[in-house]
């Protein structure tokens, strides 16, 4: 392995592990921040950069370590209480699968348009997590939502009730600083690895 290889490893290991650390610190934050009885997911973004810079494996693990975080916080104790086996399917589904493909759908397209590519995954990633969510809650947790519905209509109570201000507040924030974010770390990467 030639020194310049080296480097780009080297870049690549510790930019993972710094955004390992933006998703642990983000989640348990985003936590504070309520719309409705559940938290929303700020934690997307550097889902969706780290996707970007690092690849779809880079984009699994965060989302995996994502979903981690989530089946450590109070708001999955309901989901628990309802099916712990399906909650902690379902959320390791949501948000390793959002990270993954979000680094697939940037990878298909990265070579036609960078922005194009970083907004598609920007894309991917919430619409992935936030389906995978209601088909989790279909399959595993329909007796207690349709509780929580208390006589509305189960299918409008989940899209607007458990995800419809959090999902869109998720999609816009992600298509919004994903691509700027991701250009001006590339710009200093490249930067930085041809001064060295």
């Amino acid at each position: 392995m030639n020194n310049r290889s080296k480097k780009v490893d080297i870049v690549k290991l510790v930019g993972v592990a710094l955004f390992t650390a933006i998703v642990v610190v983000l989640q348990y934050l985003g936590s504070f921040i309520k719309f409705g009885p559940f938290s929303i997911s700020l934690v997307l973004v550097p889902i969706v950069i780290g996707a970007a810079l690092y690849g779809r494996t880079a984009g699994a693990w965060l989302g995996f370590v994502f979903s981690v975080v989530v089946l450590l916080q109070p708001d999955t104790a309901l989901f628990y209480q309802a099916n712990f086996a399906g909650t902690i399917i379902t959320v390791l589904l949501k948000g390793t699968l959002a990270g993954f493909l979000a680094g697939v759908v940037y990878k298909a397209l990265e070579k036609k348009n960078v922005t194009l590519a970083v907004i598609a995954a920007a894309f991917t990633c919430p619409v992935v997590n936030t389906g995978i969510f209601l088909l989790g809650s279909v399959v595993f947790f329909m007796d207690t939502i349709k509780t929580w519905a208390n006589g509305t209509n189960v299918f409008v109570f989940m899209i607007v009730g458990l995800v419809g201000f959090n999902f869109l507040f998720e999609l816009v924030v992600n298509i919004l600083l994903s691509p700027v974010i991701v250009r001006l770390i590339q710009l200093g990467t490249k930067a930085k690895i041809k001064s060295v």
